[in-house]
């Protein structure tokens, strides 16, 4: 403040109003308007606003000077002061004329100074102190009041100085906080670790800044409450009370920032230590899934059972080999898997990224293991067999050289011929041990040789008896096996008809897949005999699991399969039975809505026990996920036999009809497509059933324009725009961004990563760009966020303008219709309310 400007706010009234003081001085009138404006709205913004709304007391020290200068002040003041008024005291010039003058002057010009509020004439600081205490007023006015001018200038500065620190501060948080808050999380480690280091180290200076700021508030308290501090009898005075309240809800509000930024900090910061955790995780996922690929792909070339004793064991080392070569990488992916059911367990946000790939690696182990196992197995069987069959091959040969042994000339003796029975006998006994059911030629050549002995023994036994006719043996031969009849090729019927016999063929197997669906796994659900079996996640969720199937079933398996089965002998008329039915085959609509639900509940509980069990007494080759999406199967096959129909058809009655059903079908499958990329969706935290009906889904160019309270920030200023894809509800416009992750280390799978939102009911739609007739724009809350959107082509764009202008005018309708409710809802209350019965 100028040291000529003389104003000085200093004690209270007895009611707590605060007093501003103008003191003597020559110089008050040639002040500019301008500084003595500032200055009086600076006084009055001091005091707390319950003070201030008591009313400010004004004294007016003229007692040394003339009229004029009363009246030149009392015009002013009430021409510029900006606070409430409750009194006016002004000490009267001293000298005897001028006091005159000045009593005669505020009688005539009272009203010309246009104050609400009294003005009272005082002729000394005696009478002052009949309305204001001493204790309030400072030594020129009589009062015990101390009040040191460059203190207070002194003190006032430093408190402004820390309310601009205080508010810088903030405006820093808050634009720290922004940036965090619109910064997109890394899909790499390295990238994710820089951003990590990069914003503790900004999250460290700005600490730092609150520190400091805290500091210069805390050194400013106790330089204010010095007086106290360094006397006990002393008071501070109401000015020094307002400053130290003035630092105390600085302060305090410092406080309450830091702890909003601390906060906000700890769950950013705990979210950028989760997304490091998880390219960690998905980093180590993707080299142990390729080393177990490779693994499991030099385990599956592993077929070879050998052709002998000695193959067979080095297999079997082979195999040992590769079961420890294996035991790092699954003992990495055990790891990796617990490692990641941690993360889970600790409200990791990417839950839904985590467990399939958990779930991934402990199939590929169990795999691992229970095929090595089965390798195993097949050769220890193969190992036992080849050692059998080299002691069944010695034995056979063995006995044939017995019996090549034994000469005929000798045998024809009796004598010779019991000798030669002993040794047969004696050899045929060892023939039990070498008893073989595999394989075929070595069980015949068993065989053979044991026919062999049988004849020798006969031929024997008669030489033995004196019988000396030989005996031939005489070897079996294999018999021809029966020729298969050639297949009779019939001609095909008629194309239209084959069409229509096939798409029954093809429904009554798909009404019979529903049927053993609902039967062998959503009414099994129910059985008190399985129940143990189901998982908790999966209890009281079959509506969740199955959707609208039974709805479904109900509808083919009661209606629709029926009426196109009237078809068989009239195809033409197979396209107004879609035409008929073109509402009922919405339900479609709804079991793919439902879609996304049902898959997460399958990811959660797919792999359990029951599921297994209804598979293997149903006998399915195919899980239960394969069946559920039977219906969207069902859908493009209908469209494929009426393309063929159509084609078929051309130029002929009943080819309007026929595209028309096309039509309906194509729009359904568009629906089903739309619901596809709906379930791909993530990050969004509410219901996406809950937002309507899905209109259109595509990728754009976004760019943004958003005004957040009194600041600005624009988008715009990068060339660069995002990439979004846009999913339009009737409810909802969803902003997603693209995300295409490998499977399996081949194709690639596309998700959509929630962004954004705007609620149809709130935004605004500009058709035309100026320099691009690609851009349309959509804008929100009075254009407070406007969305600049590019599309591919201006087709494209035309499309999705149609339809937003179609969900915006069906609103408007809508509140148009529900005021004329309410407007004919009221009129029977008012005549009724006049009826004097």
């Amino acid at each position: 403040m100028s040291p000529d400007i003389k104003k000085k706010k200093r004690g209270r009234g007895k009611d707590g109003a605060p007093i501003i003081t103008f003191p003597e001085f020559a110089g008050f009138s040639e002040i500019p308007d301008d500084d003595f404006l500032n200055v009086v709205t600076y006084l009055t913004s001091i005091p707390s606003l319950e003070a201030a709304s008591i009313g400010f007391i004004i004294i007016i020290d003229r007692r040394r000077d003339k009229w004029s200068a009363v009246k030149a002040s009392l015009t002013r003041i009430a021409g510029a002061f900006p606070g409430n008024l409750q009194l006016v005291f002004v000490l009267r010039p001293s000298r005897f004329i001028q006091r005159a003058i000045a009593d005669i002057g505020i009688k005539l010009y009272r009203d010309d100074f246009k104050m609400k509020v009294p003005i009272i004439m005082l002729n000394s600081v005696s009478d002052l102190h009949g309305y204001i205490d001493k204790s309030q007023l400072t030594r020129e006015l009589g009062g015990t009041l101390e009040y040191g001018h460059s203190q207070w200038i002194h003190h006032r500065t430093a408190i402004e100085n820390f309310a601009m620190t205080v508010k810088t501060t903030a405006q820093m948080l808050q634009s720290f906080g922004t940036d965090l808050a619109e910064t997109e999380l890394p899909n790499d480690v390295q990238c994710t670790e820089e951003l990590l280091s990069s914003h503790t180290e900004h999250h460290s200076k700005l600490k730092d800044e609150l520190k400091l700021a805290v500091k210069q508030g805390a050194t400013l308290l106790t330089c204010i409450r010095e007086p106290v501090t360094r006397s006990a009898n002393s008071k501070l005075s109401p000015d020094e009370l307002e400053n130290v309240a003035t630092v105390e809800r600085l302060l305090a509000q410092l406080d309450e920032t830091e702890k909003a930024f601390d906060q906000f900090w700890t769950k950013h910061h705990l979210k950028l230590e989760q997304c490091l955790q998880l390219r960690h995780f998905e980093h180590d996922f993707r080299e142990v899934k390729l080393t177990l690929d490779n693994l499991m792909e030099t385990q599956a070339g592993f077929t070879d059972i050998g052709d002998s004793v000695t193959r067979v064991e080095n297999l079997l080392k082979e195999q040992k080999h590769l079961e420890e070569k294996g035991q790092e990488p699954l003992e990495k992916a055990q790891s990796l898997a617990l490692h990641g059911e941690q993360l889970i367990q600790n409200n990791h946000y990417a839950v839904d990224s985590i467990r399939p790939k958990c779930v991934e690696l402990r199939r590929i182990c169990d795999d691992f293991t229970n095929e090595t196992k089965k390798k195993y197995d097949i050769l220890g069987k193969s190992l036992e067999l080849h050692k059998q069959l080299d002691k069944a091959s010695q034995w056979c040969e063995a006995g044939i050289y017995l019996l090549a042994s034994q000469a005929v000339d000798k045998c024809q003796s009796q004598e010779g011929a019991e000798t030669a029975l002993v040794e047969i006998e004696k050899f045929l006994v060892t023939a039990k041990e070498h008893q073989l059911s595999n394989p075929k030629e070595i069980v015949q050549k068993l065989e053979d040789v044991q026919e062999m002995f049988d004849k020798r023994q006969v031929s024997l036994k008669k030489l033995a008896a004196k019988q000396t006719r030989p005996v031939q043996p005489v070897a079996p031969h294999p018999e021809s096996s029966p020729k298969r009849a050639s297949p009779k090729i019939t001609r095909p019927p008629a194309v239209g008809s084959h069409i229509i016999n096939e798409l029954i063929e093809t429904e009554r197997v798909y009404v019979e897949e529903l049927q053993s669906i609902i039967e062998g796994y959503a009414s099994e659900m129910d059985n008190p005999n399985l129940v143990h079996l189901i998982p908790s996640a999966l209890q009281n969720k079959k509506e969740v699991l199955f959707g609208n199937l039974p709805e479904i079933y109900y509808f083919h398996n009661r209606i629709f399969l029926k009426e196109i089965e009237n078809c068989i002998e009239n195809p033409e008329l197979l396209a107004r039975c879609f035409l008929k039915r073109k509402e009922d085959l919405q339900i479609y609509e709804k079991y793919c809505q439902n879609k996304p639900r049902s898959e997460a509940l399958w990811r959660q509980c797919g792999d359990s026990i029951f599921f297994q069990e209804c598979q293997r007494k149903l006998d399915h080759k195919l899980s239960l996920d394969a069946y559920l999406l039977k219906p969207v199967q069902r859908i493009t096959k209908y469209q494929l036999l009426l393309k063929e129909m159509l084609k078929c058809s051309k130029n002929s009655e009943g080819t309007a009809e026929l595209e028309e059903a096309l039509a309906t079908v194509l729009d359904i499958i568009k629906s089903v497509n739309d619901s596809m990329h709906q379930i791909a969706i993530t990050g969004y935290e509410g219901d996406v059933s809950e937002l309507g009906k899905l209109l259109m889904q595509g990728s754009f160019n976004v760019w943004t324009d958003h005004k957040k309270g009194h600041n600005k920030v624009k988008d715009l200023a990068r060339f660069k725009p995002m990439q979004r894809h846009l999913f339009l509800y009737t409810k909802m416009l969803l902003f997603c961004k693209k995300r295409e992750e490998n499977t399996d280390g081949h194709e690639k799978t596309a998700s959509y990563s929630f962004k954004n939102s705007l609620k149809m009911s709130t935004v605004g739609i500009t058709e035309n760009v100026k320099g691009d007739n690609k851009k349309f724009e959509i804008w929100y809350n009075g254009r407070e966020e406007v969305y600049i959107i590019q599309a591919s082509s201006v087709e494209l764009k035309n499309t999705w303008i149609s339809e937003i202008r179609k969900v915006l005018t069906g609103q408007l309708e809508a509140c148009r219709g529900r005021a004329h409710r309410a407007a004919a809802g009221n009129a029977p209350l008012l005549s009724a309310s006049q009826d004097p019965q």
